[in-house]
């Protein structure tokens, strides 16, 4: 409880701990001795500007451990090397759209063993684990995603977190790509003022994580908070496949993947994120086009999931430019005020901090957080 606070607080004095902990101030000094003991915790200076004897911050040991987090994706890998606070010390990346399970897995493997050899020399047992972070049902949506059949069949019969954890001598944890996003926010970003919200990051596909009362939700299948999949109105774009039934999935409106779609269909090629990039920067009719149908695609399950959940906020991010994310924020709040119910204001939306590459920094927290965690005897399976 003391270290997922630290996490949290990012700084703290033992009687800010004692009060958090719900322990008296000696019990809480004497888990911090035990803690600085096994070089988990270190002081970090003194409290200035308070009354009487300034108190000791205290912090996570940086080289307490290492974890390493990789979050694969159906267009790119992202692996980070992290310390014991979270801090990045190693990081790599790769861009292979729609890779078959077996190129998958070589490419996990290749960057895990390429950030192993950046631990500290000496350090290497303290490599707390793996933090997988991966889209589940890698092979579905294959018409909205643009994935190939042959591709959709190979990953729909795959279990990657399983061939990796018979790979490599370490323990592995595999989460849901958008609960990875989620606990990088809980312990880097907003999750150090608030202990209720919505994490929505727009992907390839658009993906989603939940935060309660301070702890991040798994759901029974992993898939609590799957935006994605939440039903909206059919896209007004003539790019867009037409849907199943009177409503489509959020993915198939509000993603990277119907952005790349909407450019692809007017004669812009994109094979590549710098390509994107330089599309948005270019072809700005179009990127307004997508965006609004994108805004339109959010308001309905956005306004339906902060009245079932009561969340004190909704944080959204992307691998998208900023200042892109930031206008599909403010292009949302009128929207979703003007479909706020009586005596029910709309919720308020946040622009994530963490940014592209939260969940490759949620992944690498993981081993960090579950191996320390009070719940580590329910959560160590995942």
């Amino acid at each position: 409880v003391i270290l997922t606070a630290l996490r949290r607080l990012g700084e703290a004095s033992k009687a800010d701990l004692a009060r958090v902990a719900n322990l008296t101030n000696n019990t809480a000094g004497q888990i911090v001795r035990e803690l600085e003991d096994q070089r988990l915790v270190r002081p970090v200076g003194k409290r200035t500007g308070s009354r009487g004897q300034p108190a000791t911050l205290l912090c996570l040991n940086p080289e307490g451990a290492y974890a390493i987090g990789v979050k694969l994706g159906r267009r790119s890998l992202d692996a980070l090397l992290v310390d014991f606070s979270g801090e990045v010390i190693g990081r790599r990346h790769q861009e292979r759209p729609f890779p078959l399970p077996e190129e998958a897995l070589e490419l996990v493997l290749g960057e895990v063993r390429q950030l192993m050899a950046m631990v500290p020399d000496g350090r290497e047992d303290g490599l707390a684990g793996l933090g997988l972070a991966i889209p589940y049902n890698l092979g579905s949506w294959a018409r909205e995603l643009g994935l190939s059949p042959s591709a959709s069949q190979a990953w729909n019969i795959f279990d990657i977190g399983a061939h990796v954890r018979r790979s490599l001598r370490m323990p592995v944890f595999v989460e849901n790509d958008g609960t990875a996003v989620a606990v990088a926010e809980l312990f880097q970003g907003h999750g150090r003022q608030i202990d209720d919200f919505i994490c929505v990051y727009i992907g390839t596909a658009t993906g989603g994580g939940l935060v309660l009362g301070g702890q991040y939700r798994r759901g029974l299948t992993g898939n609590a908070a799957d935006i994605g999949l939440m039903p909206t109105g059919p896209s007004r774009l003539a790019t867009a496949p037409a849907p199943k039934g009177p409503l489509d999935i959020l993915l198939n409106r509000a993603s990277i993947a119907a952005l790349i779609r909407h450019l692809h269909g007017n004669g812009v090629a994109v094979r590549s994120h710098d390509e994107l990039d330089a599309a948005i920067a270019e072809h700005v009719g179009l990127i307004d086009e997508w965006l609004d149908d994108c805004i339109d695609a959010l308001v309905l399950p956005l306004m339906a999931m902060a009245r079932l959940l009561d969340v004190a906020a909704i944080v959204v991010d992307g691998d998208l430019p900023r200042e892109l994310v930031g206008r599909i924020i403010a292009g949302l709040e009128p929207r979703l005020a003007g479909a706020a119910p009586e005596s029910r204001p709309p919720p308020e939306l946040r622009l994530g901090t963490v940014g592209p590459g939260a969940a490759a920094v949620g992944a690498a927290l993981l081993p960090l957080h579950l191996n320390y965690s009070p719940s580590h005897e329910l959560l160590i399976g995942h």
